[in-house]
């Protein structure tokens, strides 16, 4: 193949590097009004007024506008449940909720303004973890119950087959909220149209989502809305669903003229963060060390608006027992409300909350058992064609061979070596992770007339590298050069559905409907040669953009030509892929694929001051086919240096106010060059075993689902400080030394 498997450099390389590529901070349009808001200074609160008469005094000011000046009740948007207020109706449910905003021609003026808004509130109760949320007579954070939504899975018999175990487990695990502190900072510009609709430009992982959303909370129909997703400058979920969107896009309607908002990055903080949770694993084996049971209940807290939350415990609860055989399964867990900023998809979609907790008990046993933490994990991983989940699809890959890759790469053979060389340890773990279920993706190729072709797509571009993938798939069918490929993205108007940018599914999904897309063209392209040749379809060749029936030798623009006249008309080829929907399964449908990783971590500790540093870190990954290595190690080392933030430093602290009291570029701390691995290893197991085109599967998300458990593994290994919190501070370590 020529661009398939190859290291194609991207095709948006220069304008990044060179700093010509547009974000949305970049846009801007005459007769623009800028937008900024003012924020609650508490977390929770009733009887709210809002006096907005000083500021609308400012001059310059166009106007100031509080919940109680929009429509009754205020519109709600959410892309689950439409709960989430444009601006605070009546109540205040988490600290930095939106409660009004300034609207002028300059931003400065927005600021002086916002500072003369006086705000009245009657200040209540909060909760603000998953323990204050559920103790009895808790604070609610809306009406009912904190607990929003609960699910149970299972099969076999726990409790009967206990009596089949040598030896049970029972722990708890907890996991932070993390914010995911992109480097972008959320913008959305919201332009109103002649004919009443509007346009959103928005760096949006998912612009036809968002459609659906702001349509609904406007009373739009969906042609009104045009979404264009620009090129996204760090997304991992946070820019999934709306945040600012349909607050903009109701100001730009209510105005008539266009509103850019641009929070800063403190902000940021208070517009989305990863689900923190509380795992409770009862897990039993027998005396060789093969799982018998898991007992699971998984508590999320999912802040004060539900936006993707029950999405993200359903589907991540569904696969808590990780990639291993467990005969006997009871899962439980909860969405749980808290007065904090509102939770969202994140890199791994709640599945590192759980892995954490299931690997972190893995290593525990293979204390307990005497069996060393990479055979137990052999003697529990299946083989290819098992059964992972009854009813669901089998094992899809040789997982044996991707463990034994990540031992040998880590040295894992040398551990006893290694152990003698003074506070250092070595850990390992699995991450697994399935892909939205029955998801559909759509794509539209066009073969010009000059023999060139634009392939439009949904899927966003947010640095995963999708614009090249898409383009190498349409070079490498239609059998044109990749510069003669030219990918539109992210716009509703432009390109046809696709679901979402989101869960590594990409270049499966779209992938297929690209590729199907180029057959339908080269399909019709040889019936247009046979017409010219007098042959039949089947036997024209296509070579390299050369067409060939009979004796008639082409290039599609020769052949274009002779069809439609000099520099006229075009091929059109259209791809859908649909995910399996099944009847009856808990999620929809089967899995398309499992995305699994293989982390090994090798540390030192600082037995002094708990201080731990991650020598090396290896992440190996059942990838089926790289369509591009290159950009698949990129993100694999993004997502390992991801997952040492959350093992090591990241977490949003609330005081006793319920406040979040580190929403910083300076207080909330994230890897630097000086905090990341000294040496990240990223290797694939390629056996072209994949559903997606080229017998590929997903990638992007799995480099940070296992690197806590394996740098904790490592660390007990190293010092005996055996961490069930995170993150792994080194005032944690330094204490379980002591108290050792």
């Amino acid at each position: 193949m020529k661009y398939i498997g190859k290291d194609v450099p991207r095709v948006d390389a220069v304008k990044k590097v060179t700093g010509s590529l547009r974000f949305a901070v970049d846009e801007g349009v005459n007769g623009m009004l800028h937008c900024k808001i003012l924020r609650s200074k508490v977390a929770r609160a009733v009887d709210l007024k809002i006096d907005t008469g000083p500021a609308r005094e400012v001059p310059g000011v166009y106007a100031v506008l509080a919940g109680e000046d929009l429509p009754q009740p205020v519109p709600r948007f959410g892309p689950v449940l439409a709960d989430f207020p444009l601006l605070a109706d009546k109540e205040i449910k988490f600290h930095g909720q939106p409660l009004a905003v300034v609207l002028a021609e300059d931003e400065d003026v927005c600021a002086a303004a916002l500072r003369l808004i006086r705000v009245e509130c009657r200040e209540l109760p909060a909760v603000t973890s998953i323990e204050e949320a559920l103790k009895p007579g808790a604070p609610l954070v809306n009406a009912g119950s904190n607990v929003f939504s609960e699910y149970n899975y299972g099969w076999g018999d726990v409790e009967g087959s206990r009596s089949e175990c040598a030896c049970e487990l029972e722990n708890e695990y907890t996991f932070p909220m993390v914010h995911h502190f992109a480097l972008e900072r959320y913008s959305c510009l919201a332009i109103p149209l002649v004919d009443g609709g509007v346009e959103i430009r928005t760096p949006i992982q998912n612009p036809f989502i968002l459609r659906r959303v702001v349509a609904a909370c406007l009373g739009l129909e969906y042609s009104k809305v045009r979404v264009v997703a620009t090129d996204i400058g760090g997304g991992f979920g946070g820019k999934g669903y709306a945040k600012i969107e349909p607050l903009a896009a109701y100001l730009a309607l209510r105005t008539g003229r266009p509103v850019k908002i641009l929070l800063s990055t403190e902000e940021g903080f208070f517009a989305a963060r990863r689900l923190s949770s509380r795992v409770r694993l009862r897990t039993g084996f027998d005396r060789d060390g093969k799982i018998i049971y898991q007992d699971i209940l998984a508590d999320y807290a999912m802040g004060a608006f539900v936006d993707a939350a029950p999405r993200i415990v359903a589907k991540a609860s569904f696969l808590a027992c990780g990639p291993y055989r467990t005969p006997h399964a009871r899962i439980r867990a909860r969405a749980i409300y808290t007065n904090t900023t509102p939770a969202t998809a994140f890199r791994g979609f709640g599945m590192p909350q759980l892995t954490w907790a299931l690997e972190s008990q893995m290593n525990e046993a293979a204390a307990r058992l005497g069996i060393d933490p990479l055979r137990l994990r052999f003697i529990n991983l299946p083989r290819k064609g098992e059964v992972l989940i009854p009813g669901d699809t089998p094992v899809d890959g040789d997982w044996h061979e991707g463990l034994a890759r990540a031992a040998e790469l880590i040295g894992w053979d040398k551990k006893e070596e290694e152990k003698k060389e003074k506070n250092t340890g070595l850990g390992i773990a699995i991450g697994i992770k399935n892909p939205i279920p029955s998801s559909v993706s759509h794509a539209l190729v066009k073969l010009h007339s000059d023999g060139s072709a634009t392939v439009a797509v949904g899927t966003t571009e947010m640095g995963q590298g999708a614009r090249t993938v898409m383009a190498q798939f349409a070079a490498e069918t239609l059998g044109i050069p990749l510069e003669r490929v030219h990918v539109v993205m992210g716009d509703t108007l432009a390109a046809p559905f696709d679901l979402s940018t989101a869960a590594s599914r990409s270049s499966i999904t779209m992938g297929h409907a690209v590729v199907r897309a180029c057959r339908d063209i080269l399909e019709q392209v040889k019936e247009m040669a046979a017409g010219l040749a007098s042959q039949k379809p089947e036997a024209v060749v296509i070579e390299e953009g050369v067409v060939k029936a009979g004796e008639v030798k082409m290039t599609y623009a020769e052949l274009l030509a002779a069809c439609y006249g000099p520099a006229m008309g075009e091929v059109v080829g259209r791809g859908i892929y649909q995910g399996k929907k099944a009847p009856g399964h808990p999620l929809g449908g089967l899995t398309d694929f499992w995305e699994v990783v293989f982390c090994a971590a090798k540390v030192r500790v600082d037995r002094e001051t708990g201080k731990v540093s991650v020598l090396k870190l290896v992440n190996v990954s059942d990838i089926g086919k790289a369509v591009n290595p290159l950009q698949a190690k990129g993100q694999e080392e993004g997502g390992a240096v991801m997952g040492i933030g959350h093992t090591l430093m990241e977490q949003m602290v609330y005081d006793e106010h319920h406040l979040l009291v580190n929403g910083s570029a300076l207080d909330y701390r994230i890897p630097t060059a000086l905090d990341i691995p000294e040496e990240i290893k990223c290797a694939f197991v390629e056996n072209q075993d994949g559903p997606g085109p080229f017998g590929l599967k997903g990638i992007g998300e799995s480099g940070c689902f296992a690197t806590a458990p394996a740098v904790a593994g490592a660390v007990y290994e190293a010092a005996g400080a055996l961490i069930r919190n995170l993150p792994i501070t080194a005032e944690r370590i330094w204490r379980e030394i002591k108290e050792r």
